[in-house]
């Protein structure tokens, strides 16, 4: 199948992220994977990395951006670009839900602590 609906993000054990993969693995995917994601106010990733790169529209909302010891405001409108294996931590600063689409360069995603330990997704990775 070529053509999958776009369902809305739902909640997950990560306290205050809604989730729902549009595409990836499950899809017959193996370099690609699509989420889209619903951050609450105050609400964040743990921090983590990937070991592929990783883009981040956000779609609705407000955040910031925790990578290489600095801090990134961003907007509804802007994009992220995430090198692999780069620390990171997004959170959601406004007074709405932050609404993001992501797009990684993998197939399954990997998702790494910054201990390294593996960080098991309650969601289909």
């Amino acid at each position: 199948m070529y053509i999958h609906a776009q369902t809305p993000p739902l909640a997950t054990a990560l306290p205050g992220i809604a989730h729902s993969t549009w595409a990836g693995q499950a899809q017959g995917l193996t370099q690609l994977t699509l989420w889209r994601q619903s951050v609450a106010p105050g609400g964040a990733t743990p921090p983590h990395r990937h070991d592929c790169e990783e883009i981040v529209i956000c779609l609705a909302g407000s955040g910031e951006l925790h990578i290489a010891g600095e801090v990134h405001r961003f907007a509804a409108g802007e994009t992220i670009a995430v090198p692999r294996d780069a620390l990171h931590q997004i959170f959601s600063t406004g007074e709405e839900p932050m609404e993001i689409i992501a797009v990684l360069a993998a197939a399954p995603v990997a998702v790494y602590l910054p201990d390294d330990q593996r960080l098991d997704l309650p969601w289909p990775a």
